[in-house]
């Protein structure tokens, strides 16, 4: 299995390289592209960047979202409502990447989607848009080789999910198959702010870096700036934070204007606990 690093693993590793420079962490939050609608979704990302996120987490609505709790699950259904689609994703992602031409972009989506437009299709038209890592949550890693060789060979990083309870042989192959960044989760189950995260062990940790794996990434259930400080305090190198974001949109859907200043509050909040 080819090794070959993909370019767009690089614009991660500038951004954590940076980010150690400061002795800081990354707060990477996640949104539904197309949530409530296209043109507020830009201007929702356009947010979150300019209030200090370090990258980007963006899902591309589905309308089975088997791994998400019921707050991501509303989202993709407002978007899908709006008509929102992969080519709709597509235009939204390149405006961004014109917006920012630094900020990693990930994606989180189904498998569904990828082979809905055909696996190397699919790649290319992420790459072409400006995406830098794409993560695929219903995929586990022993069947993930083929979206891999398409991901390394359209400059895209594979992400990985490493999972609480994993065996060294299962973080040895995330360790050496990921780029970009690692996926730690922080619990079994789905996503959401219902369920607080439960920090893992510094081992966990420690033996992703044991096995030289990508930038560990705390996710599921981070909604405070606390759990930020306890992930990036156990060795991870940043958190990610999706229902609790995408709360404050459904909190404020007949008020735009009000949800953008609660995102940026909240984005300015959980950046300055890393």
């Amino acid at each position: 299995m080819t090794q070959l690093k993909s370019a767009s693993a690089n614009r991660y590793e500038q951004s954590f390289n940076n980010l150690k420079a400061k002795q800081q962490g990354a707060f990477i939050p996640f949104v539904t592209i197309g949530d409530p609608n296209a043109e507020q979704s830009f201007e929702i990302i356009k947010t979150l960047i300019d209030n200090g996120a370090d990258a980007l987490e963006l899902g591309i609505p589905f309308s089975d979202p088997s791994a998400d709790g019921l707050t991501i699950q509303y989202a993709a259904q407002r978007a899908l409502a709006a008509n929102i689609n992969t080519d709709v994703c597509i235009e939204i992602i390149k405006k961004v990447r014109d917006y920012n031409a630094d900020i990693p972009i990930g994606l989180l989506l189904y498998a569904n989607l990828v082979f809905a437009r055909g696996i190397d299709v699919f790649y290319r038209d992420m790459s072409d848009a400006g995406v830098d890592s794409v993560l695929i949550a219903d995929v586990p890693i022993r069947e993930g080789e083929k979206f891999r060789n398409a991901a390394i060979a359209n400059n895209i990083a594979p992400i990985f999910i490493a999972p609480p309870n994993a065996s060294n042989v299962t973080l040895e192959k995330v360790a050496t198959l990921g780029q970009g960044y690692t996926y730690v989760l922080s619990r079994a189950g789905v996503t959401g702010t219902e369920v607080v995260a439960n920090m893992p062990g510094k081992d966990l940790i420690d033996t992703l870096n044991q096995y030289n794996a990508p930038a560990p990434v705390l996710g599921f259930g981070i909604s405070t700036p606390e759990h930020v400080k306890e992930a990036i305090a156990n060795g991870a190198k940043g958190a990610i934070s999706g229902s609790a974001v995408v709360k404050i949109i459904e909190n404020n859907l007949d008020n735009n204007q009000q949800m953008l200043i609660e995102l940026g509050d909240f984005v300015r909040a959980m950046k300055a606990a890393t």
